[in-house]
């Protein structure tokens, strides 16, 4: 059994902070913890706008406070996220989140993540592994 708090995760490995400065993140769970999904809670500041674009993972997001305005980049269609919205990034869709109040959600990942992703220049976080191990490889 593992029993985390957010707050023993502040400044530490698994608190990470993108380079584009839009974002941050806790990594709660992580692909080394071998349960087959990663699990972060994530915080997007007011003003900023975040392009992405999860080509090798499937994303599912809840909202816990602020607001957002997603946008499917594939459609053009626009969808406001507030407290208690989810939204399931389930054909890799290309997306940008538009934060107008901080925007805080978990969000679940699969296949989990190691925590040391960060979006590329295309808003892909890159398939990284645990050393000595596979993709798909973490249950």
């Amino acid at each position: 059994m593992i029993v985390r708090s957010f707050d023993e995760l502040e400044n530490t490995e698994r608190h990470v902070r993108a380079a584009s400065g839009t974002w941050e993140s806790k990594r709660i769970v992580l692909a080394r913890e071998r349960v087959g999904f990663s699990l972060h809670e994530t915080v997007l500041y007011a003003g900023t706008e975040t392009s992405m674009w999860y080509a090798h993972h499937v994303e599912a997001v809840v909202c816990t406070a602020g607001e957002a305005e997603l946008t499917d980049l594939e459609t053009g269609r626009s969808y406001t996220i507030v407290p208690g919205t989810m939204y399931l990034l389930d054909g890799h869709e290309r997306h940008t989140l538009k934060v107008k109040r901080d925007f805080r959600c978990l969000c679940v990942f699969n296949p989990p993540v190691t925590g040391r992703e960060d979006h590329d220049e295309n808003g892909v976080y890159p398939l990284l592994t645990e050393p000595g191990r596979a993709a798909g490889d973490d249950v």
